[in-house]
């Protein structure tokens, strides 16, 4: 299924509903492909969360305990 990427703003519960159901949607821009919506059960490379806060980050050896360095770098912030 092709949807535009003004139907996916405007409908996001609607398309979310047909993935769960195991559709694969592809998101066009201006007429052009830019990127596919696949259910996580189809994706074979997908793995589940550790429980690691910024998973992006886990294998940096310099920051050690990264919950703890996004906690130190919050603290000097001020809202």
């Amino acid at each position: 299924m092709e949807i535009t990427t003004k139907q996916l703003r405007m409908q996001p519960g609607r398309i979310l509903s047909q993935v769960s159901a195991g559709q694969e949607i592809t998101v066009t821009y201006r007429g052009k492909p830019r990127a596919k919506i696949i259910p996580i059960a189809n994706n074979a490379g997908f793995n589940e969360p550790d429980g690691e806060l910024f998973g992006i980050w886990k294998n940096r050896k310099e920051m050690g305990n990264v919950e703890q360095y996004v906690r130190t770098v919050r603290k000097g912030r001020k809202l």
